[in-house]
């Protein structure tokens, strides 16, 4: 049985990683068995161990931590399809060398406002006060995965297309399409509760389902 790493920034696969040994370190350093230049990414960030026949993820007490599907961890086990995120990149674990993966699967999650950038400037506070929400999807290879949206902007789409963006505003969200004249099929405009989006920004409300290119996700508030 053969596990792999699949790396994707913005959506796009990068390249893949066998988890071949038993450790493998992750962060900004040279050194790491894969190293992340982003600045968002601590020196030694992040470790990927094998015990027997189970693969987990360490955070190393990083500055921004290290999230898996959309959660801050410290020590979790992996399942199939899991989705890491350090920095602006993720890492999708699969645990079977024969699957196949279709890279339209990769959704664009974005990154906590939380990040520390490692040029000692401070933080810049993100929009407080209002609530937090996410989307969760429903249907494809990536069902019950939740993103949260928690940067102003958060663009959504497939295979590197940016086909949509959530904006996160002082008392509500709202979204818009985003033109892209890469999209194949007219059955890939982003759609929110059966109707079409256009490029004006409407109100999301909670529960709202959002469909692009066949893949369903709902709209809720965290908290």
């Amino acid at each position: 049985m053969g596990s792999k790493l699949i790396m994707t920034l913005d959506g796009a696969v990068v390249r893949e990683y066998p988890i071949d040994k038993e450790s493998i370190s992750i962060g900004r350093k040279h050194g790491n068995d894969i190293q992340l230049n982003d600045l968002t990414v601590s020196g030694r960030h992040a470790l990927i161990v094998t015990m027997g026949e189970h693969v987990y993820v360490d955070d190393l007490g990083s500055t921004n931590g290290t999230l898996l599907n959309g959660s801050r961890i410290t020590k979790t086990l992996l399942k199939q399809n899991d989705v890491i995120q350090i920095g602006n990149y993720q890492l999708t674990y699969f645990d079977d060398e024969d699957q196949e993966y279709e890279p339209t699967m990769f959704i664009q999650a974005e990154i906590e406002d939380t990040q520390v950038m490692d040029t000692r400037a401070p933080a810049q506070a993100n929009l407080k006060g209002e609530k937090l929400a996410g989307v969760k999807i429903l249907n494809g290879p990536l069902a019950k995965k939740v993103l949260e949206l928690r940067k102003p902007f958060n663009t959504i789409g497939f295979n590197g297309i940016k086909m949509a963006m959530i904006a996160r505003n002082t008392n509500n969200y709202t979204i818009s399409s985003l033109r892209s004249n890469k999209l194949r099929r007219a059955s890939d405009t982003p759609m929110i509760n059966g109707k079409q989006l256009t490029t004006e920004a409407i109100t999301l409300k909670d529960q709202d389902v959002i469909e692009l290119a066949g893949t369903q996700m709902k709209f809720f508030y965290i908290e």
